[in-house]
Order: structure tokens, then C-alpha cells, then sequence
């Protein structure tokens, strides 16, 4: 009886063992490289990632490392170009993107998101004395400058504009003051940000769109559908850092407004 009573409690035990491995196990296949959340981004969309003297700075940026923090992980960024961004949730060259990355019906079946940490304005981005548009009915066969496969390439279509396609957000805005183009829909802190930070003088400025025509768009790290786990993960992360009022530090910081509430 002693016995059978010390096998059903070394049994017991084996099983605790077995159930607690499973459970680290899976904490540590949440990412890629144990002990490292790696972050896919650009790195040249300012202000949420772009390169100063050669170092990784921005929104994202921070937010990134502040969320591999909660996690107790150490942070890696893998610089991509955008094209091949979001691609490389799939063939698993990073765990998360911090990108600056809308949440569309077309990605939600592909992809899983967080919860948003910014709510992003749409405006249009021409020049001051352009007389033709005025609106964003009045983009319909006229040339605006978008990334290829982002949301607002998409919002540009949508209005029977004439796309061309841009590798970045500064080749867009030189692509208008040359006349190349006529516009381009983006965000409204960005454009802000751009202008802040040395291009007070420009001679380019937005045109506010209201949001029964395009609507604000919900920005969030977006994830491998396999991925459940560490989204949860983080999802908890980004709920503290709402919490203790990071979330809205950052955003004053480099949108000089609180751009984190719907």
C-alpha cells in the first residue's frame, strides 16, 4: 500500500514537472531567439523610427524597447524595407512589427494584432499654392506619391487617384516640391513632425480629411497568426505602460500631442 501511495506521489510529481516545462517551454518559443524580442520596422519614417548619427530613434523605437522591458526580454531591430515588411512575420525574421502598421480587414486575415497604441489622422500633403486640390474629392487622376502595399497607397486608390509609388516619407515630400507628383495622403503627425523638425519654412502644408471619408486609423504591433502567446504578452505590456502614463510621455515627445486615445 506504502508503496503503490509513493508511486501515485512520484507520478504526481513527474506530471508537476512535465506541466511546468510545457508552460516555459512555450514562454520561451514565444520569440525567435530566447531571451530577445526581435522587432521588424523601417527606420526612416520620422518620427516613428528613422536613423540619427547612424542610431535607431523614434516612437516605436522606444516603445519597442520599453515593451521588451515589461517582458524582461533584451530587444533586437531588424531594419526592413517595406515591401518585404510585414512578409517577414511570416518566414519568422522577427517576432513583432513596430511599424507604424494599421489594422485593415485584408491584414486581420492574414495576421493578429495588439491592441492599438496610437489612433492615426489621415491629411493630404500637397503644395501651399496647389489650387487643384482643396479636397480629397479633388485627388481623383492626380499623381500622389504612397508606399507600395500600405494603407495609404490603398486610401489613394480609393479615391481614383493616380498612384506612384515611393520608398519613403522624405522622397515623397521631395517628389512634390519638385512637381513630380501633386500630393500625397498620409498622417497628420507626420507631416507635423517633418515640419517641426527643420522644414518650418516649407512651402508644402495639409489638407485636413474628414473622417466620414476616411477614417482614423487604429495603429498596433501586428504578429504571425502563431504568434497568440506573445501577443497576449504583450497586449498586458502596453496595458501597463498606458497605465503608468508612458504611452502618453512618448507620444507628447515625438508627436507633441497625446495621439495614444481613440
Amino acid at each position: 500500500m506504502k508503496k503503490r501511495i509513493a508511486l501515485i506521489i512520484a507520478a504526481a510529481f513527474a506530471l508537476i514537472l512535465v506541466l511546468t516545462g510545457c508552460s516555459s517551454n512555450n514562454a520561451n518559443n514565444d520569440t525567435k531567439t530566447k531571451g530577445t524580442l526581435t522587432v521588424g520596422l523601417e527606420g526612416t519614417f520620422a518620427p516613428y523610427s528613422y536613423r540619427e548619427n547612424g542610431k535607431l530613434k523614434g516612437f516605436e523605437v522606444e516603445l519597442a524597447r520599453d515593451v521588451a522591458k515589461e517582458l524582461d526580454l533584451k530587444v533586437k531591430f531588424v531594419p526592413t524595407k517595406w515591401d518585404s515588411l510585414i512578409a517577414g512575420l511570416n518566414s519568422k525574421t522577427f517576432d513583432v512589427v513596430f511599424n507604424n502598421v494599421a489594422i485593415n480587414p485584408s491584414r486581420e486575415k492574414q495576421y493578429i494584432f495588439s491592441t492599438p497604441y496610437i489612433y492615426s489622422k489621415s491629411v493630404i500633403v500637397t503644395k501651399k499654392d496647389n489650387t487643384e486640390i482643396t479636397s480629397i474629392n479633388d485627388v481623383k487622376g492626380k499623381k500622389l506619391g504612397e508606399g507600395t502595399g500600405t494603407d495609404n497607397y490603398n486610401k489613394a486608390k480609393k479615391f481614383d487617384a493616380d498612384v506612384v509609388p515611393s520608398s519613403d516619407y522624405q522622397t515623397t515630400l521631395s517628389m512634390i516640391d519638385q512637381g513630380r507628383i501633386a500630393g500625397t495622403i498620409n498622417s497628420k503627425e507626420s507631416f507635423l513632425t517633418w515640419k517641426k523638425d527643420g522644414h518650418k519654412n516649407t512651402d508644402l502644408h495639409y489638407i485636413e480629411i474628414p473622417s466620414d471619408k476616411i477614417a482614423t486609423s487604429k495603429i498596433a504591433p501586428i504578429y504571425n497568426k502563431n504568434s497568440k502567446h506573445l501577443r497576449n504578452r504583450v497586449n498586458k505590456a502596453l496595458k501597463k505602460l498606458e497605465k503608468d502614463g508612458t504611452l502618453t510621455k512618448l507620444s507628447k515627445k515625438y508627436f507633441t500631442d497625446d495621439i495614444t486615445k481613440k
